[in-house]
């Protein structure tokens, strides 16, 4: 069981890893659950427009896509993020790159937790999640 970083053809530029990890897995406890195998891997805006078609019928870019593959209480699967589109929405909303990085990977954990973003309720609740979990990173790591 591991949460493991895949960054060989596209560097995310992610430092602290370990921090990221046990915030994660943080995360993931307050909700009664346990992390199982999580891989987060970091691509270009090309190859997660590849993805978005093949997989899912969207023919658009996006920051992230997240395969669910948990079962009962363990959560697994992959987490997709174009680091391009990362970099682009850091400097679009004015934020720090790693704040947005740290935003997107816990936004496909909530994913894998069950939350959903599919209507205007649904994203303003893993918004304010998203929120909420970035404050705990920064208070406690």
């Amino acid at each position: 069981m591991a949460i493991l970083f895949h960054d060989d053809s596209f560097k995310s530029g992610l430092t602290e890893k370990r921090k990221i990890k046990s915030w994660i897995k943080a995360v993931v406890a307050k909700e009664n659950l346990k992390t199982g195998n999580i891989n987060i891997i970091f691509k270009s805006d090309e190859d997660l427009l590849k993805i978005n078609v093949a997989h899912l019928s969207h023919n658009y870019y996006t920051d992230i896509i997240t395969f669910d593959y948990s079962a009962g209480k363990v959560l697994n699967g992959d987490i997709y993020i174009s680091v391009e589109r990362v970099v682009e929405n850091a400097e679009r909303f004015h934020v720090e790159k790693h704040n947005e990085m740290l935003r997107v990977i816990i936004h496909g954990i909530l994913h894998l937790i069950g939350f959903d973003d599919s209507s205007d309720q649904d994203k303003q609740e893993i918004r304010k999640m998203e929120d909420k979990c970035l404050k705990d990173y920064y208070s406690i790591y």
